[in-house]
């Protein structure tokens, strides 16, 4: 039989893994994919963001309603404990003006090589899973169909995008024919459609600097990219929830400039320069921003009135890009199919951590942080179940 079987080798699973193994449960890792920690290097393409320094409770806020769930766990594995746990891996951090923390490195090819070679588990690739035959869990192999009956098991099969990596939300029909509650699936920190018109398209792959993006209550200033398919990166991720919630998408072109200084401006002499001219020495006003200016706001009107449309431009949108997409996936395990170890309560000895569990936060640190600390949460618990009793002397 046997004793700890992880099913998923992303940064949860590791963690659950290497969390398990240290506990003394012999850990066999099942991972479908030819490597561990897909994602994890993709992720890792544009600067692997570990963590966030900044106040805890600030911190956890991020995870909005899901943060009472996961305070515990955020308590014991925080970004002051991730960066102990990077750094003890050899890795040299940095924190950028945001307080993103990144290692110096930049890529998560180094971290994750360290971290697999101190890891004493089982790692079995290409071991798909196939749900449950009976109690056993079936496995596609290379060397054909296995069952495996293991004493206690850790789910962190990940969420429902980027499907090639691994990550393609399967696993929520056989969850939820044993009982257990899932959450809907829905894209998380991705971009939107966008029906451009053919002006904009020497735009496509360029940024948008220096705007402040508004979506119902919510006000963030950073950089976003002008695609092909519509609006993508960071700016638009740390609003997307609001927009796919239904919230209208507004920018303020100019957010150094208060509303009467910006019709101030538009108010001096303007002579024989075009519009274009004009706005650009009055406001700065160029690129990217002039486009989408008169991309959604043509016939540009005067005044007060362009004064206002440059402060809260209404750009409209198609709705969010494909799930698969996605940086990351709302929905899954619901908090109440689980009880406070990560356990779930349809399936005694079955853990979940990760990504597949419903709770969902913004880029910037807050997605890894909460991988590793499920992953760390859920293997601690799962080491004390079923456990061989010690020997006497």
């Amino acid at each position: 039989m046997t004793d700890a079987l992880v099913i998923g080798a992303g940064p949860a699973g590791l963690m659950a893994a290497e969390t398990l193994a240290r506990a003394g449960r012999q850990v066999l890792l099942a991972e479908g994919k030819p490597s561990a920690g897909r994602k994890f290097l993709m992720a890792g393409k544009s600067g692997l963001n570990l963590t966030k320094v900044e106040p805890l409770p600030r911190f956890k806020a991020a995870y909005h309603e899901a943060e009472p769930w996961l305070a515990p766990m955020l308590d014991a594995f925080g970004p002051k404990q991730v960066q102990g746990w990077a750094s003890a891996l050899g890795q040299q951090l940095f924190t950028g003006s945001t307080g993103r923390v990144f290692p110096v490195a930049m890529k998560a090819s180094p971290l994750l090589r360290s971290w697999m070679a101190r890891m004493e588990v089982d790692l079995r690739r290409r071991w798909h899973w196939q749900g449950w035959q009976g109690a056993g869990f079936v496995f596609d192999t290379p060397e054909g169909q296995k069952v495996l009956h293991p004493k206690v098991t850790v789910l962190a099969l990940g969420g429902a995008s980027w499907a090639r990596l691994g990550s393609d939300g399967a696993w929520a029909p056989w969850l939820a024919g044993k009982g257990v509650k899932i959450a809907p699936f829905a894209p998380a920190n991705m971009g939107f459609d966008m029906d451009w018109s053919a002006h904009m398209a020497p735009h496509f792959g360029m940024p948008v600097k220096n705007v402040a993006l508004k979506a119902g209550e919510q006000v963030h200033r950073g950089e976003f990219v002008i695609s092909e398919r519509g609006l993508e990166g960071g700016g638009i991720y740390a609003v997307s929830r609001a927009l796919r919630e239904g919230a209208a998408l507004t920018l303020d072109l100019v957010p150094d400039l208060g509303p009467e200084e910006v019709t101030a401006r538009l108010f001096r002499p303007r002579g024989k320069q075009s519009l274009a001219n004009f706005l650009r020495k009055a406001l700065r006003l160029t690129g990217t921003r002039l486009a989408l200016l008169q991309e959604f706001g043509r016939p540009l009107p005067e005044g007060p009135a362009l004064a206002a449309l440059i402060k809260a431009l209404p750009v409209p949108h198609q709705g969010p890009r494909p799930m698969d997409e996605a940086i990351s996936t709302a929905g899954g395990v619901a908090r109440s199919a689980l009880d406070e170890t990560l356990m779930l309560r349809a399936l005694p000895g079955v853990f979940c951590a990760g990504e597949m569990l419903d709770w969902e936060a913004p880029t910037g640190g807050y997605l890894l942080t909460a991988c590793l600390s499920t992953g760390r949460w859920a293997g601690q618990h799962a080491a004390d179940w079923n456990k061989e009793p010690a020997l006497p002397g």
